[in-house]
Parts: structure tokens; sequence; C-alpha cells
């Protein structure tokens, strides 16, 4: 638990605090856990610890963190919580592919995936992060607003 610990402070700060943007496709969000994604949750009143839980149970869990390389870890769950698994996993896929790495990019998060991402630096992770982003805000001009935050959390996790 100490690591989930550590690194669900950090993904908290980036997460922040109660937000209603119109702009942002998250919609309501508390702690980062939108009103679209648990509707039968009072988002408004969520208190942290209620938040941790669920990122415990259904981010971090579900999707076998701790099944991947450590150096990993934070990366691998922060954007599954930014970005959603498949497309989380498929960053990694990317990741692996470009240094030379047989597997589908799927989105799935198979034994070949895991194997594949033995070695796979957090950086190059970080660089398909973050060229994930430019491309998104290419297609919805309108989150180009939301871009250097999203920058600075790919460098900072």
């Amino acid at each position: 638990m100490k690591d989930f610990d550590n690194i669900i402070k950090i993904v908290l700060k980036h997460e922040g605090k109660y937000v209603n943007d119109k702009h942002d496709a998250g919609g309501e969000t508390n702690f980062g856990i939108s009103k679209r994604s648990y509707p039968d949750v009072d988002i408004k009143n969520l208190t942290k610890s209620d938040a941790i839980s669920i990122y415990k149970r259904d981010y971090w869990d579900r999707y076998k963190v701790e099944s991947l390389p450590k150096e990993l870890w934070h990366i691998y769950f922060d954007m599954c919580i930014h970005m959603g698994n498949s497309r989380a996993v498929k960053i990694l896929q990317k990741s692996a592919v470009n240094r030379g790495r047989k597997i589908k990019i799927d989105g799935r998060l198979g034994r070949n995936t895991r194997r594949a991402l033995n070695g796979v630096s957090v950086n190059r992770v970080r660089a398909f992060r973050v060229r994930y982003y430019v491309e998104l805000v290419n297609k919805k001009p309108r989150n180009e607003k939301f871009y250097y935050g999203w920058f600075r959390r790919a460098l900072e996790v």
C-alpha cells in the first residue's frame, strides 16, 4: 500500500478539488472523480477518503497496476484516470513497439504487452503521452486551454 499511498497523493494534487467547467469533457468532478462515471455519487460532497477508495478499487486494482514494471506504475495509473484504461494501454504499447517490441496495439493489457514493457523507460512513455495530448488538441482545438496542465502532469508522473 505504501506505493499506492505515495502515488495517490500526487494524482490528487493534479486532480484538484470540486470543478464544474462546462468546457471540460470531464464535466462535474471532485478529486478527479466525475459525475459522468459515477452518476450515483454526490460529487460535490465527495470526501477525499471516498475518492481514494474509488481510485484504489476501480483503477489501481481493476487495471492491475502492480502487474507492470514498478517504474511504470505511476504513469500507467495516472493515464488510466486521466484518459481511460484502453487509451493508457495503447500509449504503453506504442512506447514498447517503437522500442522494437512486436505487439499488437489493441488497448488490452495482456501477457505480451506486460512482457514487452520490461525495460521501457518512463520517459519513453511520457513522450508518447505528450504526443497523444498534442494530437487531441489538434483534433479538438477548444482543449488547448488544458494543454499546458496536461503537459506538466505528463512530465511529473
